[in-house]
């Protein structure tokens, strides 16, 4: 399988090339020439594999440059017990209204960014140490995906990861998680501004073609192929674990920012999964919500972006957008590039004519969830299921209540475990209220932090990551 780049300007990649290159040469997402079709039969067959066996017959599927017993060691060595905690890896669970939870979170950062980090960062190994090579990681999260990206890749001789992060916009948890780590390949950056001004930064690094060269630049960032297809597999496992038979359907509902998460349902229902819907749940930043609703995308700049009790959702331009909207336009790259030319000078793009195909034959819907209508979530949950959930999984489960047809089974994708988000949970529940956490995480607040503050500038990031290398 070889992969190309939505804008059409980049030579065809392998797997492995796809994985180390993140952003294309052109400015545009990687992804497969096509994708690959999961009959009936295949299908039967797959319902009653375990979690790393299933994953070996996805992945299989779209690395097709790794041969197949390194394949299977690697995704045997990520997808374990004493890693996610459970033999299932991803269990399903079922609340009181039949809303069913698919446990993302059980990795060692209590966050579903582990269920494809930790798989990367054996591959980026694997991947490495064949080609003899070293890697300069350079990434940026709103949350979740700089810490799982640093557990998955710390102490790895041939890598060394730059995360930036939007300065004082995380939880306590979140940052502790990430600027408490100090192993050497570990540089983490402070961005005076938003999660959006981070990932610009990255693009901006990952477009300067020498200084990536020179530096042998990658990212973790669900620009890069490799998250996406790690994904992909949780939809198969969810769907078999919801379902009796393969005659069923099902629509899962995905808490929402960069649409990477998404994206990948999106790839595992053109791939033939009985997926009825896909249901897109935003905060405050609605901006995936209004074009689901109007067709109109219009990304918002730094200043008109909210800072919310949802923090991993505080993203006004989700990256992986631009591969659904390649599908979408019938895989046109000059039309992808014109519409992301429109979207580089603000002004967004118009596809309203193409609202029904979106919505019919792509099976999209979305919802909004706001601060209030979240704690109000956490706190039914707690009440009527004894259970705790983080604000982005409660903003899945009141979009899911919102759309849900009847008898309609949705499984909606948990983002966290609530005891990264102390505050927020405390204010619905009560602050009497324990809020469970693993005992290797009981002090993490107070662990040292090794953190470095920069303005909102390419040059100064760049600066530092030549000081960090030459």
């Amino acid at each position: 399988m070889k992969y190309i780049s939505t804008r059409g300007q980049t030579a065809p990649k392998t797997f492995s090339q796809a994985l180390m290159a993140g952003l294309a040469e052109d400015g545009g997402l990687l992804l497969p020439q096509s994708y690959p079709y999961v009959d009936a039969h295949t299908l039967l067959q797959w319902r009653e594999l375990n979690y790393a066996d299933l994953a070996l017959q996805i992945i299989s599927l779209f690395a097709t440059d790794i041969p197949r017993a390194d394949l299977k060691a690697i995704i045997d060595k990520t997808y374990t017990k004493e890693i996610f905690g459970s033999d299932e890896i991803t269990p399903v669970r079922t609340l009181h209204d039949g809303i069913k939870i698919e446990g993302l979170s059980n990795g060692p950062t209590l966050a579903f960014k582990d269920m494809a980090m930790q798989l990367l960062g054996n591959l980026f190994e694997y991947v490495l140490t064949r080609e003899n090579r070293f890697l300069n990681i350079i990434g940026a999260t709103s949350g979740d995906t700089g810490s799982a990206a640093e557990y998955a890749l710390r102490g790895k001789e041939r890598v060394n990861v730059f995360m930036l992060s939007p300065y004082g916009k995380m939880s306590e948890f979140q940052r502790a998680q990430m600027y408490s780590l100090q192993e050497a390949n570990i540089f983490n950056i402070a961005v005076r501004g938003m999660f959006d001004d981070c990932q610009d930064i990255v693009k901006a690094l990952q477009n300067d073609h020498q200084f990536k060269q020179h530096y042998y630049l990658s990212t973790v960032n669900s620009i890069n192929w490799g998250r996406i297809v790690a994904q992909i597999v949780y939809y198969f496992k969810g769907y078999f674990a919801a379902t009796n038979t393969n005659e069923q359907k099902v629509s899962f509902c995905v808490p929402s920012g960069n649409f990477g998460n998404v994206l990948a349902g999106h790839i595992a229902r053109s791939m033939g999964l009985p997926i009825h819907r896909l249901m897109v749940a935003t905060n405050e930043n609605d901006v995936l919500n209004e074009f689901f609703a109007s067709g109109h995308y219009r990304p918002r700049d730094a200043a008109h972006t909210f800072v919310t009790s949802s923090p991993s959702m505080d993203i006004s331009k989700a990256s992986n957008f631009e591969r659904f909207i390649y599908d979408v336009v019938d895989h046109n790259p000059d039309r992808v590039q014109h519409l992301w030319q429109q979207v580089a000078i603000g002004q967004g793009f118009d596809l309203s004519l193409l609202l029904d195909k979106i919505h019919h034959q792509f099976g999209f819907v979305a919802g909004r969830s706001m601060h209030s209508d979240r704690l109000q979530t956490i706190a039914q949950v707690y009440a009527e299921d004894g259970e705790l959930i983080d604000p982005h999984t409660a903003d899945g489960i009141k979009v899911a209540r919102q759309l849900r047809e009847i008898g309609e089974v949705v499984v909606c994708l948990e983002t966290a475990k609530a005891a990264k988000f102390k505050e927020t949970i405390q204010q619905a529940v009560g602050a009497d209220v324990s809020i469970p956490r693993p005992e290797n995480l009981t002090n993490l607040e107070e662990l040292p932090q090794r953190v470095t503050v920069l303005d909102n500038d390419v040059q100064a990031v760049k600066q530092f990551v030549c000081t960090q290398l030459d």
